[in-house]
């Protein structure tokens, strides 16, 4: 049976200009597009859009239900059991690797949320480490 690891992105919330695209119609399929395009030559495989909603503070004491864009990917998981996690290439097997430093931290910036990179310090060996 196959197994899927699954990555859920914020969909994005306008079009990007380009020349040639008149239509607020035309920017955003460009722009969504370009996320998609992007995700797939990371090995993930766009499943499906989800409109789902989440109760977000306002103000002090006030609380409002906001609805969130979603785009939803996978890409299927290693056969192995004790590399459950993803079939793309783990971090700690490059520890023997010169490059091994390098290796993690760009593992670790691809598996990041859009617009955002993970917090990074760095241990005794030099090695990137994730924070969060």
């Amino acid at each position: 049976m196959q197994h899927y690891e699954y990555k859920v992105i914020p969909a994005p919330a306008r079009g990007d200009k380009e020349r040639g695209l008149k239509s607020g119609a035309d920017r955003f399929a460009h722009a969504l597009s370009g996320v998609m395009n992007e995700m797939a030559t990371r090995g993930w495989e766009y499943l499906r859009a989800e409109t789902l909603p989440a109760e977000e503070r306002t103000g002090l004491t006030g609380k409002s239900t906001v609805y969130h864009n979603l785009l939803v990917f996978r890409r299927p998981t290693s056969a192995d059991p004790a590399r459950a996690v993803g079939a793309h290439p783990d971090p700690e097997d490059a520890a023997n690797d010169e490059d091994a430093p390098e290796a993690k931290r760009r593992a670790l910036l691809a598996d990041a949320p859009e617009g955002r990179a993970p917090k990074l310090r760095a241990n005794r060996d030099g090695a990137a480490k994730d924070e969060d």
